[in-house]
């Protein structure tokens, strides 16, 4: 965690650490209330939503009369994560849970930083990147999942089993952490992965009626209104099409004529980058430390920027997953790196700031999602285009050790 001074003394980083002091102190002051934040309460959803499920949850059971509640069944172990500090009323222990889930994953990278072969430049992405996405990142339970991603992805290829049991924890938690496998080599780390989800899965299945009403719920889901797909209602609204902005299924989303249309051919986009993904899984062939994360950075990418709800705090698994991936020196996630900071930033513009421009579809609120979800199509696509040039063999260039092969055979006959 510490870099070698000239006199060969390890010096801590304080500018990182200042840094990720100052901005972190902004974003409690936030969710606090002590400053108010532009646009609407983002803190609602803790005091509100999370605490109600909280008040079903302690009773034994998941919230089945609830459409909202579309987690998966370890999530409920975040819900009730407060209780664990019973001296603070709910949305302050929530909110500080989820600062201490950000110091452990930047803890995380510094550790890892400092290792041969690391860079600090994770800790910084991190350090400056979840502060972009505004006061969003504590109001809402993905910075824990984050934590946990985090942790799976650095235990890596040298402790594969603990990589599984935690990646299948996070994807209990919610369900994107599961892509982290996707780069995993041997068994060991999906063996891991599967018993664990099943016995947990099983524990809190038995353990509280509900556990996977959630995947009803999810089925149902309609277009969002921050998502890739929503800009065709956005622009269509200014020529007549006559849909409505309503909250449907807990998020802010599209209803009227050809929605469905455009939510199943979301769904076709991501079935798309599904079959992408695996053949780039069966042609993958040079596999170096940094691939895991890479793959894994360019999955949730290709998976976020295709769904038919982009919520803000999804930021936040990008922002954690380019840190990951910025750890390693020989990485290759740069720039896609640099443009989730980017989109990070506009997000924040999106929501909550200017999210009424965006509610109603004015040339402010249709801008900054063009820019947004661009960026997140473009680091996505050059995401994905550094993965395959890393990993699969160009054709000529593998042709050439056999046609070498066949030269020697040739002469020595």
């Amino acid at each position: 965690m510490a870099q070698l001074d000239m006199t060969g003394t390890r010096r801590p980083p304080f500018g990182l650490l200042a840094v990720w002091g100052a901005t972190r102190l902004v974003l409690l002051l936030f969710v606090f209330r002590v400053w108010v934040f532009p646009g609407p309460d983002v803190t609602t959803d803790v005091s509100v939503i999370y605490q109600g499920w909280y008040g079903t949850l302690r009773t034994g059971t998941y919230p089945l009369d609830d459409v909202t509640w579309q987690y998966p069944p370890a999530a409920a172990l975040a819900i009730l994560s407060p209780a664990l500090l019973p001296f603070l009323e709910y949305a302050s222990a929530f909110f500080v849970l989820a600062f201490l889930a950000d110091l452990a994953v930047l803890a995380l990278l510094l550790y890892t930083g400092g290792r041969p072969g690391r860079s600090r430049r994770g800790a910084w992405v991190w350090a400056v990147g979840l502060p972009l996405i505004g006061p969003t990142v504590y109001a809402r339970y993905d910075v824990m999942v984050t934590a946990v991603a985090v942790a799976a992805l650095l235990a890596g290829s040298r402790r594969p089993a603990v990589m599984g049991a935690l990646t299948a924890f996070a994807a209990l938690l919610k369900v994107w952490p599961a892509l982290l496998l996707l780069g995993a080599r041997g068994r060991t780390a999906w063996l891991w992965a599967a018993a664990t989800a099943a016995g947990l899965s099983l524990v809190l299945a038995v353990s509280m009626p509900g556990a996977f009403a959630f995947l009803t719920f999810q089925r149902d889901r309609g277009t969002e209104v921050e998502s890739l797909g929503a800009l065709v209602f956005h622009v269509a609204r200014h020529f007549g099409w006559d849909g409505q902005v309503l909250l449907n299924y807990g998020s802010v989303e599209f209803l009227g004529d050809h929605v469905d249309v455009v939510s199943d051919a979301a769904l076709v986009l991501t079935g798309v980058a599904f079959a992408w993904l695996l053949l780039w899984r069966v042609r993958a062939r040079r596999f170096a430390p940094h691939t895991l994360a890479d793959a894994a950075f360019t999955a949730v990418l290709m998976f976020t920027a295709t769904s038919r709800v982009i919520s803000p705090q999804y930021m936040v698994w990008l922002v954690g997953l380019a840190a990951v991936c910025l750890c390693f020196r020989a990485g290759r996630m740069l720039w896609p790196a640099v443009l989730v900071l980017m989109a990070s930033f506009v997000t924040v513009l999106e929501f909550p700031i200017w999210f009424a421009h965006v509610v109603m579809s004015d040339w402010l609120g249709i801008t900054l999602l063009f820019v947004r979800n661009g960026l997140l199509v473009l680091a996505a696509l050059v995401a994905a285009l550094e993965l395959w040039r890393s990993t699969v063999p160009h054709p000529r260039r593998a042709a050439v050790p056999g046609q070498v092969a066949r030269t020697r055979e040739s002469l020595n006959s």
